[in-house]
This record gives C-alpha cells, sequence and structure tokens, in this order.
C-alpha cells in the first residue's frame, strides 16, 4: 500500500489539495479503495471529479491494485474525524465530540471546545459545555468528531 498511497497523494497534491485519509476495506465481496480530500474553505464536488479522473487512469495505467475495486473520492465531511494530533491543532478553537478509552471525572464521552493543543506534549484541553476544562493525553482519546456549529 506504501505505493499505491505515494501515488494518490502525489496525484491529490497536483490538484492543490491534500490527502486526508485512505481506506481500502471490502464491502461483502467488493473492494473500495475510498480517498479523503481535504482544503482550506472545503471541497467541490468538481475537485473530488478531477482526482478521481486523474487516480483512476494512473492506478489502472501502474496496475497497482491487482483486483477490481471501486473507486470512491470525497470530503471528511463537517462532523470529520480527528485521527491525528494535527488534526486537532488544525481545529483549535472548534467544537468536538470526543469519546476517551479512559474515564475522567467518571465520564468518557465529552462535547467541548479544543482550546489547546500541544504537539510536542501530546495533549489536548477541551473546555466542557459545563465550563470545565479537560486535559486529554492524545494516546487516551478512543474516537474524536468535529461537531456541526449552527
Amino acid at each position: 500500500m506504501g505505493d499505491i498511497k505515494d501515488i494518490i497523494k502525489s496525484v491529490v497534491n497536483s490538484c492543490d489539495l491534500e490527502l486526508d485519509n485512505i481506506e481500502y476495506i471490502t464491502h461483502g465481496k467488493r473492494w473500495i479503495l475510498r480517498i479523503y480530500i481535504d482544503r482550506e474553505g472545503g471541497v467541490t464536488l468538481d475537485d473530488c471529479t478531477k482526482v478521481s479522473a486523474r487516480l483512476s487512469r494512473i492506478l489502472d495505467a501502474e496496475d497497482a491494485i491487482p483486483h477490481a475495486y471501486l473507486l470512491e473520492v470525497s470530503s471528511p465531511g463537517l462532523d470529520r474525524p480527528l485521527k491525528r494530533m494535527e488534526d486537532f491543532v488544525k481545529y483549535k478553537g472548534r467544537l468536538i465530540k470526543i469519546n476517551t478509552k479512559i474515564p475522567f471525572n467518571k465520564m468518557t464521552s465529552f462535547r467541548g471546545r479544543i482550546i489547546s493543543a500541544e504537539m510536542e506534549a501530546a495533549k489536548i484541553t477541551i473546555e466542557t459545555e459545563d465550563n470545565n476544562k479537560i486535559e486529554i493525553l492524545f494516546s487516551d482519546i478512543a474516537k474524536a468528531r468535529l461537531e456541526v456549529e449552527f
């Protein structure tokens, strides 16, 4: 998957976009290569179409994947998952929902705003809706995603 990831990243970057995530999964008997792209200000349908067309041509020419698969290209969405420490830094100030592996104040699920994200210490601080500040090590995060604000 390393060579394929390099090809995908190169194509996405050539379209002035960022590669957010790659999923290579089976759904029943069908293989799916799902590519998530992003950029400041969001991704358009045209962006997804352009990346899909370029990737399809290159991956087919390279014969990089040995069996039939479905290629999907999309944005991570408004409620995108936060999977890397860099994501928390990027979305500082935003509202998130976070589940932890260990309880904090007897709870493992929180909704709050990211008030700091320290790369070196690999920890984030959120302010919950009831104005409590909680420091969470990145390694203690089970799942996190942005919350849509209206």
